[in-house]
């Protein structure tokens, strides 16, 4: 056996190798042409074409329908293409003048005086809405008791009278947010059609804080862009609405407007008002220029809750302006000169409690941001109320209050509450017709006999004062969830 000549190895390493290859191709080109001939389905659908232009609008007036199409390309074997071959859209004309002939009784009137049923007997039609396909021309023979079907309605028949669908090919449909017929697109919470709500951001709290006179408070800022507004309490005081004119849109310069729907801020708001009694604004949005929220104050805010979706370019604005003004801005407006401090009630020296005789011992010192900071955060019920009177009882002292304003409750508070402290000496000792800040716990007996509100020996007990009011509201924003 001799060596291979070196021009053939050099023929082998030069590419020449690739002519296997190209048979192998020509081989696989062959079987692909041979099955598609003996009918081996291919792979995937076929291909539509391009949309052909929309057509002119099926109606000359009000609301009609226009038709777009486009073909399906396959090769032999392939599957149908995937989607429709036609779309359909509700194209909105100027409305029709008034006296004008509706589209469902024109095509009933193209039958008068014809021949029908199989005789020479001619009738006068009018549209019957009654029969079970709404899509189908169906039509009342007048003056008789019968209606006869003529077949479907032309393409953008409303399927009823005031309803919003629109009969296509025998189908009643209604046009999604992209206006196409049946195509049950939807509108996010953020106005963005088919959208996933990702645009915006919810915003929703609840305002708990007001003064404790009556008058205008202000609640929050609605801002421009909002959408999907919802403001609702319940109470006898009265939402109000400020445009940005400075102008109520109601309940405005201590007059209560009647339920009803009122126009502001480019949208339209609903405003309801229940016996229960319940409030409540509704705004679809969205806003074209800011709302300023008010509460008109007739008794204590039990909570104020409002909702808006925002686009998430505007969050950072609002957030800025509300930090800006210091929300809750008080800029009460009072009704004439507020009202004074009632006068101690007149009782006689026999029936009025006394407290010990004895000087009571100093209380231990209770000032600090920790003292404030313990009990607010480990109490049931923080709120400011006015000492009507008190009273020693056995080895307590109750104190009668008036609640006129709630920071904290764990449950239901009344107007007027009855307040306990351990001993003839509480710490502090409350006096009389003085509001204090105070932080209160719920104390139930195991056999639930008795339910008391238990104000702890050198417990949080302090005078109100708008610095006092400032520091609690911010020790509020620092308790550990």
């Amino acid at each position: 056996m001799g060596k291979p000549r070196p021009g053939r190895a050099e023929w082998l390493a030069s590419g020449h190798t690739e002519r296997p290859r190209l048979f192998q191709n020509l081989l696989l080109f062959l079987w692909a042409l041979l099955n598609c001939s003996l009918g081996v389905s291919a792979q995937g659908p076929g291909e539509w074409t391009p949309w052909v232009s929309w057509t002119r609008c099926s109606s000359s007036c009000g609301r009609g329908v226009s038709v777009r199409s486009r073909r399906c390309l396959r090769l032999p074997g392939e599957e149908p293409c995937w989607g429709d071959s036609h779309e359909y859209r509700l194209c909105q004309l100027p409305d029709c003048p008034p006296g004008a002939v509706p589209f469902r009784d024109l095509q009933c009137a193209l039958y008068n005086g014809r021949p029908v049923l199989g005789t020479q007997k001619t009738y006068q039609w009018v549209p019957f809405h009654g029969a079970p396909n709404q899509c189908d021309l169906n039509c009342l023979a007048e003056g008789h008791a019968f209606y006869h079907s003529f077949g479907r309605v032309l393409d953008g028949t409303a399927c009823s009278p005031g309803a919003q669908g629109v009969c296509v090919a025998g189908r009643c449909l209604s046009a999604g947010c992209d206006g196409l017929l049946g195509s049950g697109a939807l509108e996010d919470r953020c106005g963005r059609c088919g959208g996933a709500n990702d645009s915006c951001l919810f915003v929703q709290r609840v305002f708990r804080d007001a003064g404790a006179f009556a008058g205008y408070w202000n609640v929050t800022l609605i801002p421009e862009g909002a959408r999907h507004v919802r403001v609702a309490h319940r109470s006898r005081n009265h939402l109000a609405l400020m445009g940005g004119d400075g102008r109520y849109v109601l309940n405005g310069d201590w007059t209560v407007s009647p339920p009803g729907t009122y126009e502001a801020a480019g949208t339209h708001v609903v405003y309801t008002r229940d016996t229960g009694p319940q409030e409540t604004l509704q705004a679809a949005g969205p806003t074209s220029h800011d709302l300023l929220l008010q509460v008109l104050l007739q008794e204590p805010n039990p909570g104020i809750e409002f909702e808006f979706w925002l686009p998430r370019e505007r969050y950072s604005p609002f957030q800025a302006r509300v930090q800006a003004l210091g929300w809750p801005l008080r800029q009460p407006q009072p009704r004439g000169v507020e009202p004074q401090p009632p006068a101690a009630p007149a009782v006689t020296p026999a029936r009025t409690p006394t407290l010990a005789p004895d000087p009571c011992p100093p209380c231990p010192d209770t000032r600090g941001r920790a003292h404030r900071l313990l009990h607010y955060c480990g109490s049931d019920f923080v709120f400011q109320a006015r000492v009507l009177g008190r009273h020693r009882q056995a080895q307590e002292t109750r104190y009668e209050v008036r609640i006129q304003l709630i920071y904290k409750n764990r449950s239901p508070l009344r107007a007027r509450e009855y307040v306990w402290a351990p001993g003839h000496c509480p710490c502090p000792m409350l006096a009389p017709y003085r509001d204090y800040l105070m932080a209160v716990q719920r104390l139930v007996s195991p056999d639930g006999t008795q339910d008391q509100l238990l104000l702890p020996h050198a417990g949080y007990a302090r005078p109100w004062s708008p610095a006092e009011d400032s520091r609690i509201r911010l020790t509020a924003r620092r308790c550990p969830s």
